[in-house]
């Protein structure tokens, strides 16, 4: 489904409805990455910037609807495990992608999966993965639920101070996203470096 006939269908909406839809999109966007939640964000808070809804009711429900998907993809990851999960993403990233996964919590911990959720087209496999590798509920639920959580207000507060113009504040939406993009990848690379080199000045044991 395309941002333009998300829109379109929202426009059309009820308040009441439009709050539902936001959290069922929101939630979708754990299970089908393309499904375009962020601009459903962004509207609901755009036509609450003119009387027509509320930013707060909007980003608690958009956050909301998020964490309930993220967690039913973190149950099907643990209930059904690699078989349902790892395959695919060995077929993308290679036979060793459970066991480099696992190092990469086992180093970073909760900012490996943190950061993850900022990455377009990443976040929506985390969740999943992290159940799959048997990884503690609490943890990775605080992980979620933050970065979620700011990411969403930020669209939130972007949009509703945007104006009237809405093709421009989407075009600033998705700007955004790929810049957050980019700086998470920029520091999941630099942490990787400062290990690395960190390892390679450790006097060897003799």
């Amino acid at each position: 489904m395309s941002v333009d006939a998300v829109v379109n269908w929202l426009n059309g909406l009820p308040v009441g409805a439009l709050y539902v839809a936001i959290g069922v999109i929101s939630a979708i966007e754990n299970v089908f990455p393309p499904f375009p939640a962020d601009a459903a964000v962004a509207f609901g808070s755009f036509l609450a910037a003119r009387g027509e809804a509320s930013p707060y009711t909007t980003f608690f429900i958009a956050w909301l609807g998020n964490l309930s998907g993220a967690a039913l993809m973190y149950y099907m990851g643990r209930r059904f495990g690699s078989a349902a999960f790892m395959s695919r993403l060995e077929r993308w990233a290679g036979a060793s992608a459970e066991i480099r996964l696992r190092s990469l919590y086992g180093r970073y911990g909760l900012p490996a999966l943190f950061l993850s959720r900022f990455l377009p087209g990443v976040r929506a496999l985390v969740p999943p993965f992290a159940g799959a590798m048997k990884l503690p509920a609490i943890p990775v639920a605080l992980a979620i639920a933050t970065a979620s959580g700011i990411w969403f207000a930020f669209v939130t507060w972007i949009a509703y101070s945007a104006g009237e113009n809405w093709d421009v504040l989407y075009a600033t939406i998705v700007r955004y996203g790929k810049i957050a993009g980019v700086v998470g990848f920029a520091i999941v690379a630099a942490i990787a470096l400062a290990f690395y080199l960190r390892r390679r000045r450790k006097p060897e044991i003799t």
